[in-house]
Order: C-alpha cells, then sequence, then structure tokens
C-alpha cells in the first residue's frame, strides 16, 4: 500500500471536523482535558486509539478513521528519517 505524500497531521483535520464548537465545549463532550486536546489540535500530540474511540462516538465517523489517519501521518514521518541500512531476513523453510 502506497502513503500519502506528506499526509496532514489528524489534529488539523480534527478542527475542520469540529468547526466552530469551543474547545472548551468539545473537551467536555469528549471528557479529556482541553490542554489534552489542544495538544492534538495544535499538532503536538497523537490521536490515541482511546481518543480515537471516543471522536468517532462523538462525531459519527468510521470507528478506525482517525487512528487510521494518526498511523498515516507516523508511518511518513518514520520513513523519512534517517536509519541504519537495514539487512532483510532470509525465509527459513
Amino acid at each position: 500500500m502506497a502513503l500519502m505524500h506528506n499526509p496532514p497531521h489528524p489534529g488539523l483535520v480534527l478542527r475542520e471536523y469540529l468547526g466552530g464548537i469551543e474547545l472548551a465545549d468539545a473537551a467536555s463532550r469528549l471528557s479529556v482535558s482541553t490542554e489534552a486536546l489542544s495538544d492534538v489540535l495544535q499538532g503536538r500530540s497523537a490521536i490515541s486509539a482511546d481518543l480515537s474511540v471516543r471522536l468517532s462516538e462523538a462525531l459519527g465517523t468510521h470507528i478506525g478513521f482517525w487512528s487510521g489517519m494518526q498511523m498515516d501521518y507516523d508511518l511518513w514521518h518514520a520513513s523519512c528519517a534517517e536509519r541504519p541500512r537495514i539487512e532483510r531476513f532470509e525465509r527459513v523453510a
């Protein structure tokens, strides 16, 4: 499967989904702290599996939507990181 080129942090997409909902109101409805939600919306924190489920319930999205977006973001950044040469494993019959 090909990765999306430089996918946005899911917190930026979440901002659009929340529209004009105030941060404190959204955090309260999700039962998370305003600081935690703010960190996600600013792209400083990842969307956890738990928050992904909460967002899916609150926004009516598929349960894997938010965690999948976070995984795409994380994989793309990991694939861009410098790392040592990795040797392939030989298949054992």
